[in-house]
């Protein structure tokens, strides 16, 4: 197959960038593997976002407008289609059992998806009200679900004002399936993640410029809120050293545990909406950007 003049500007841009990876660091601080260039895995889509790593490494990421779930075969380097129509899924996260969480925000709901494909809403009230729209999510070993729901006017609904009085952060609890809202006074929350052995949440206010982190008590209640880096975020991820990536115009960042900003990788695209370790050592770290998902070896590992 004949490359593209889009896909030829593309790795026109990919060369270009690859000597030029944000800020000077030490080699020492550096996620990349040396010498590690960006790979553009496919093109062709309208938005990807949500990416999720399964146990065997692939990753499942999704395009919204198109309705779809993807899915990243890492072991062949190739793409494919696993689920459309997917209630215009945006963020993902894979349970241990095998079933994928879903942000499913076109019935402003929260899905659980089966390895079958067959689909079980998990919620889609709080209050007696809808949600604005799940974003994203993040998931405990126990099954607890940790989501936002901040306000993204879509052109596929109908109603155009907020059903809930404030843009939030909530919990769902396995076992009653009762939701919670945990966290809240944020203008825009977005990305999710955390670090179940760490004790730690991260969440990223994209329209307030900031991302919080905070301690997750026995309990599961969120404490000790503050602020860990003046920067928001699209999606993001952490890895076994307890790096925390964000996402953005420039590609990703990525923050040391203390906050410190120790590398940009930059990506060819108008925007880079989230991130997540893939393959089978969890060495690639998988990027969600506009029309496209690339991929850049690592030499540290994403959390198991």
């Amino acid at each position: 197959m004949h490359a593209t003049n889009r896909q030829k500007m593309k790795w026109f841009l990919i060369v270009a960038l690859s000597g030029v990876m944000g800020p000077a660091i030490s080699q020492a601080e550096e996620v990349t593997a040396p010498g590690a260039k960006l790979v553009l895995v496919a093109d062709g889509f309208r938005f990807t976002e949500g990416p999720a790593v399964d146990k065997t490494g692939d990753v499942y990421f999704t395009d919204q407008p198109n309705d779809a779930i993807h899915r990243w075969i890492a072991a062949e380097n190739r793409v494919e289609k696993y689920l459309s129509p997917s209630g215009r899924s945006n963020g993902t996260y894979f349970m241990r059992d095998g079933h994928l969480v879903a942000c499913a925000d076109e019935k402003n709901q929260l899905w659980v998806i089966a390895p079958d494909q067959s689909v079980k809403v998990l919620a889609e009230t709080y209050g007696g009200k809808p949600f604005n729209g799940p974003n994203d999510a993040w998931v405990m070993e126990d099954g607890t679900i940790f989501f936002t729901d901040p306000f993204y006017k879509r052109p596929w609904w109908t109603h155009t004002e907020e059903p809930q009085d404030m843009r939030a952060v909530y919990r769902y609890q396995p076992t009653t399936g009762e939701v919670t809202r945990v966290a809240e006074g944020f203008k825009q929350p977005n990305g999710i993640v955390g670090d179940e052995a760490r004790g730690r949440l991260y969440v990223a206010d994209i329209e307030g410029n900031q991302t919080l982190e905070f301690k997750i008590s026995p309990q599961r209640e969120l404490t000790d809120r503050r602020v860990f880096c003046p920067q928001g975020s699209d999606g993001m991820t952490l890895d076994r050293d307890g790096n925390l990536y964000l996402t953005g115009k420039a590609g990703v960042y990525v923050y040391s545990p203390e906050g410190k900003l120790i590398q940009t990788i930059e990506v060819p695209e108008s925007w880079t909406a989230n991130v997540c370790f893939g393959g089978a050592d969890r060495k690639q770290l998988f990027i969600t950007a506009s029309d496209s998902v690339y991929t850049i070896a690592t030499r540290t590992q994403g959390l198991p």
